[in-house]
C-alpha cells in the first residue's frame, strides 16, 4: 500500500504536467510522510545524491561538447567524413552517419548531434537530390550513437543510479561496440535505399584538398583520443579525462579554429550552467526518491514480481525491453535511468545479467525512445531543424526503427557485444 501511494503520487504529478524533478521531490515527501520519517532525512539524501566526485564529469563533458558544437567542429567532421565515404552511391547519407559517430564521441549528446550535424547536412542532402524527410530520418537515427559511444552523459548517470557499483570507465568502453553496431545498421539501410532509389554518388575529393581537410579535422578528433586513450591507458579517470578534454576543446576552438568569438563565450557558459543545473537538481531529487523506494523494499518486491512471471531470463529481459521502450516514448532518458535503475538492476542481477551489460540494454532502449513520438526530444529537434511535420519524419523513420530494434535484440541477447572490450581491458 505504501509503495502504491508513492508510485501513484508520482504518476498523478507527471500526468498533470509537473516537471519530472519536482514530481520526484513531492512524491518523495509524500513517501516519507506515509512511513513516518522526518523530512530532514530526505534533505540529507538529496544532498548526498549530488555530493559525488564522479558527477564532475557531466559539466566538463557538456561544456566540451558545447564548445566544439558551436566552434566549427561539426562542419569539419562532415568534411572529414566526406573524404572517407562521400564518393559512394548514397555517400552523403553515409557522411551523415559517420559525422554523427565522430561528433557523438565528442559531445556525448544526441540532441547536440542532431542539431549540429543536421544543420549542415539536411539542407545539403536535399540540395543533392535526397528527400528532406529521408535526410532528417537519417540524421535523427544516426544520432542515437551518441548515447552509447563515449563520452555518454547518460552512462555517468547510470553509474550513479547503480549506486557507484558500476565504473564509468567500464560503461564508456562497453558502449563502443553497440554504438558502432548501431551506426553500421543505419548505414546499411542507407546503402540499401541509395541503390534502390538511385540516390546520387558524391565526388571524389582531390588529394590536396583531402589532406587539408584531414589535418584540419584531426585537432578536434584528438578530443576522442584524449577521452578514450586516457581511460584505456589508465592515465586518466573518466572525470579527469572530461576535464582535460574540456581544456583541449577550448584551446582548439579559440586558438586553432578561431571560428568562435570571445564575446559569445559567456553566453555559452551560461547555457551550459543552466543545463547542468537542471541535471543536478534531477539527480538530487531522484536520489531522495531512490532512498524512499529502498525503505519501502520496492526493488525487492519488483524483483519477486518479475521472477514470478517466468524463470526464463530471456522472457524477463523481453518484458523489461517492452516496458523500457514504452516508457522511453513517454519520458526523457535521464529521469528514467535514475528512477528505473535502482528498481530493475536487482531484477536482472538475480538473473545473472552483468550490470554493465544491462546498462547498454537500457541505453539502447531509451535511445530509441529519444527518437520516438510523442515525447522524443531528438525527434522534435530534427523536425525543427528540417522544418518538417513530425508525422512526415516518423513515416520515413519506420525502416530505421526496425533496424534499431534488431540492434536492441542483439545487444540484449549477445552480452559479448557489450562486455568484450571492458573485459579485455581488465574491467
Amino acid at each position: 500500500m505504501e509503495a502504491l501511494i508513492l508510485l501513484g503520487s508520482l504518476a498523478v504529478l507527471l500526468a498533470i504536467g509537473v516537471p519530472v524533478a519536482y514530481s520526484l521531490c513531492i512524491a518523495s515527501m509524500v513517501g516519507y510522510w506515509v512511513i513516518d520519517l522526518p523530512l530532514d532525512a530526505l534533505m540529507v539524501a538529496i544532498g548526498s545524491g549530488v555530493n559525488k566526485f564522479s558527477l564532475l564529469a557531466i559539466p566538463f563533458f557538456v561544456l566540451a561538447g558545447a564548445i566544439m558544437a558551436e566552434g566549427g567542429m561539426a562542419r569539419r567532421l562532415v568534411e572529414f567524413a566526406s573524404v572517407l565515404v562521400g564518393f559512394i552511391r548514397g555517400g552523403l547519407s553515409l557522411v551523415n552517419i559517420l559525422a554523427s559517430t565522430f561528433f557523438g564521441a565528442i559531445s556525448g549528446s544526441s540532441v547536440a548531434d542532431t542539431a549540429s550535424v543536421g544543420t549542415v547536412l539536411i539542407p545539403e542532402m536535399e540540395k543533392k537530390g535526397y528527400p528532406r524527410d529521408f535526410a532528417t530520418a537519417v540524421t535523427v537515427s544516426g544520432s542515437v550513437q551518441a548515447v552509447l559511444i563515449p563520452p555518454s552523459h547518460n552512462a555517468v548517470i547510470y553509474s550513479l543510479a547503480a549506486g557507484g557499483s558500476v565504473s564509468i570507465a567500464s560503461l564508456f568502453l562497453a558502449g563502443i561496440l553497440p554504438g558502432l553496431l548501431l551506426g553500421m545498421t543505419v548505414a546499411g539501410l542507407c546503402l540499401f535505399f541509395a541503390y534502390r532509389r538511385g540516390y546520387p554518388k558524391g565526388e571524389v575529393i582531390p588529394m590536396a584538398q583531402a589532406r587539408r581537410i584531414v589535418l584540419d579535422a584531426l585537432w578536434g578528433l584528438m578530443t576522442m583520443v584524449i577521452i578514450l586513450g586516457g581511460i584505456m591507458s589508465g592515465i586518466f579517470t573518466a572525470t579527469e579525462s572530461a576535464a582535460v578534454a574540456c581544456v583541449w576543446a577550448f584551446g582548439v576552438t579559440m586558438f586553432v579554429y578561431r571560428d568562435y568569438r570571445w564575446r559569445d563565450l559567456p553566453k555559452l557558459i551560461h547555457r551550459t550552467v543552466k543545463t547542468v543545473t537542471i541535471v543536478m537538481i534531477l539527480i538530487g531529487f531522484a536520489a531522495g526518491f531512490g532512498q524512499i523506494m529502498t525503505f519501502m523494499q520496492l526493488p525487492a518486491e519488483i524483483t519477486a514480481l518479475f521472477t514470478s512471471l517466468s524463470d526464463n531470463p530471456y522472457v524477463i529481459l523481453l518484458c523489461i525491453n517492452v516496458m523500457l521502450l514504452v516508457l522511453g516514448t513517454l519520458m526523457d532518458m535521464a529521469p528514467l535511468i535514475l528512477i528505473l535503475t535502482p528498481i530493475l538492476l536487482p531484477v536482472v542481477s538475480a538473473l545473472g545479467v552483468h550490470p554493465v551489460h544491462f546498462g547498454m540494454i537500457m541505453m539502447v532502449n531509451l535511445g530509441i525512445g529519444l527518437i520516438s513520438p510523442p515525447v522524443g526530444s531528438v525527434l522534435f529537434v530534427g523536425s525543427a531543424v528540417a522544418k518538417l511535420r513530425i508525422e512526415a519524419v516518423v513515416k520515413s523513420m519506420l525502416p530505421f526503427y526496425v533496424g534499431l530494434l534488431g540492434v536492441l535484440l542483439l545487444v540484449t541477447y549477445v552480452p559479448a557485444i557489450s562486455l568484450f572490450i571492458p573485459q579485455a581491458m581488465g574491467y
